[in-house]
């Protein structure tokens, strides 16, 4: 019982801590007093808690999670999120350990991340008892979106009328404050004119005037934030990520980005997320340049993990042009994640293809050629507001299957073997990975989604009819089959390698501009797989005197089975062919 005591006034003093950063200014003036035991009431951790075990990697290189929307394959009288596990269940093979289902709360906007009941599903998707079913077979990810909410809901017509739940929850500014320097992702205007009863009012909207901005000064949204993400945790959710958590507090005459407020207010949550479930993690999702996303893992107090948003636009990068120089110079810039952290890899999501994360990584020149090129692959851009009044492409908006179906040149004949190197050097990279789901299917560009919804985001959003999905996988010839059986065959091979470990040791590879290589290590040094990739349309020679095997290892190919007996043969490496080469195939002992 003294051990119980110590550990639950230890909590408290941290939860307090956090407090006292957040609201350090107090710029409400608001009532503070007992907030941090308020705080650990709503997570029930004010009886009984876990001390969470520090630096503990609760994922294997076995651990790979789809990304999809509730209702993207549909079957007719069937729920959709039915329907989506027992896609699942047939097609993944036991392969995918995760799934991310994207907002399927109610919503009025932005296929979902305009949020109207986080407490709710959905009906057109299912119920909770559906969620829950998901969560019994695989690693469930839910969207805490936090940043704001629709205008739509009872909280911002409350907020309107100055009643509760609501009022005071949302941001608000005068049209004469300095908000030259806010950094947002989107061309409309900034605030919004509502009237309220105590007249007119400035709501802030970073993204769009339906979602309006939620007001973190205000504890009472900090609680109900905390009450919402218990909840989610009784629903089986197991790993949150924090949508567009980079924007959450606000000081005019500030970029409003990524302030320590913010910082700390994701702290707070990994401490209550982790003491409430050992094991449940946190994933910031912040689409910003590079440096500022890596800020996200703190000192491995923060976010377990991070997007890792800048491998999606310099990937595509270096497959259209054929050319890998500024892929390796980021991998060599990017330290290695600490144990209790991860990267989350990713090549696609129901978003486009992001440029702020290649913003000094790629030229402006080479930037426009991206974009020139996604443009005749049939994407479209969208765009964000510079200080200056001018705008500038934010993000591409393509299936990837579309961005890879060519090159700078136009488009080819390889754009299979394209689209699957991609996702062979995502699965060989340091970090657990993120396979949107049209990924896995390889779907195509949906214009008539885009006409329907009337934004660009639309054209990855396709929704399959189950039906006709079956009968495209069941053709072996059909594209959506091929990479559906290439992906998968990838995915079993990785999750037998213990170099794959997504905390393993990676080293960049020197191999030309043509050939794109890294070299994993096992944790305990054991198993070294050498992940070749040729990136270009031609035949390349690699010889394996380049990549220091150790000549008396006997190596094999874990793709192909071909085994090497000696370090001066030379391998002609067919045009996006990758190359897994390792001394200890299937050596997936636990670390």
């Amino acid at each position: 019982m003294l051990q119980r005591g110590r550990e639950q006034a230890m909590l408290l003093d941290r939860v307090q801590h956090h407090v006292d950063l957040i609201y350090r200014s107090n710029p409400l003036d608001a009532n503070l007093d007992g907030l941090a035991e308020e705080l650990l009431g709503l997570m029930r951790l004010d009886a009984c808690i876990t001390p969470p075990a520090q630096y503990v990697n609760y994922w294997t290189q076995r651990d790979a999670i789809a990304i999809t929307y509730g209702d993207t394959i549909l079957q007719e009288g069937e729920k959709p999120l039915v329907t989506l596990k027992r896609f699942f269940d047939k097609y993944s093979d036991g392969l995918l350990t995760g799934v991310h289902i994207l907002p399927f709360y109610p919503w009025s906007s932005d296929d979902g991340f305009s949020v109207l009941d986080y407490s709710s599903v959905n009906e057109s998707l299912g119920a909770w008892d559906d969620v829950e079913s998901i969560a019994s077979d695989y690693d469930l990810m839910a969207d805490l979106v936090i940043n704001h909410c629709s205008s739509r809901s009872l909280w911002f017509q409350n907020f309107l009328k100055d009643e509760s739940p609501g009022k005071g929850y949302f941001y608000t500014a005068s049209p004469d404050d300095d908000l030259s320097h806010v950094v947002r992702p989107r061309t409309s205007d900034l605030l919004r004119e509502v009237e309220t009863t105590d007249g007119t009012r400035y709501v802030w909207c970073t993204f769009s005037h339906d979602q309006v901005d939620l007001d973190f000064r205000n504890p009472e949204v900090l609680k109900q934030f905390v009450t919402i993400v218990r909840h989610y945790l009784d629903k089986g959710v197991r790993i949150f990520r924090l949508d567009a958590v980079a924007f959450l507090w606000k000081v005019p005459g500030t970029s409003s980005l990524n302030l320590e407020e913010t910082h700390e207010v994701v702290r707070l949550f990994r401490t209550l997320v982790e003491h409430a479930v050992p094991g449940a993690l946190l994933i910031t999702e912040t689409n910003i340049p590079n440096q500022q996303n890596l800020s996200y893992f703190g000192n491995s107090n923060e976010a377990h993990c991070i997007y890792n948003f800048s491998l999606p636009p310099l990937l595509v990068n270096t497959l259209v042009t054929g050319n890998c120089k500024h892929l390796k110079m980021w991998m060599m810039s990017m330290p290695p994640a600490q144990n209790g952290t991860a990267y989350f890899n990713f090549i696609a999501s129901h978003d486009g293809i992001g440029l702020r994360p290649a913003e000094g990584l790629l030229s402006d020149q080479e930037l426009e050629s991206l974009v020139d090129t996604m443009s005749h692959f049939g994407g479209h851009v969208s765009y964000r507001a510079l200080e200056n009044g001018q705008s500038k492409p934010y993000e591409i908006n393509i299936s990837l299957f579309d961005a890879l179906q060519g090159t700078t040149s136009g488009p080819d004949a390889w754009g299979v073997d394209r689209f699957v190197c991609a996702h062979a050097i995502m699965l060989g990279l340091e970090g657990i990975p993120g396979i949107y789901i049209h990924s896995l299917l390889g779907t195509r560009n949906d214009y008539d989604r885009v006409e329907n919804a009337g934004h660009y985001r639309a054209i990855n959003r396709h929704q399959w009819e189950y039906g006709a999905l079956e009968a495209a996988l069941a053709r072996e010839e059909s594209t959506h089959a091929q990479v559906l059986a290439r992906i998968k065959a990838l995915l079993g091979i990785r999750r037998e390698q213990a170099a794959f470990h997504p905390n393993a040791t990676q080293f960049t590879l020197h191999l030309g501009e043509g050939i794109f290589g890294f070299w994993r290590q096992s944790m305990d040094r054991r198993q070294s797989v050498f992940c070749i990739s040729n990136i270009s349309d031609k035949v390349l020679p690699l010889s394996l005197s380049d990549i220091n095997l150790i000549g008396t290892d006997d190596w094999i190919e874990l793709i192909s089975g071909i085994h090497y007996h000696g370090r001066d043969e030379v391998i002609d490496v067919q045009p996006y062919q990758t190359l897994w080469i390792t001394n200890l195939a299937g050596y997936s002992d636990a670390l």
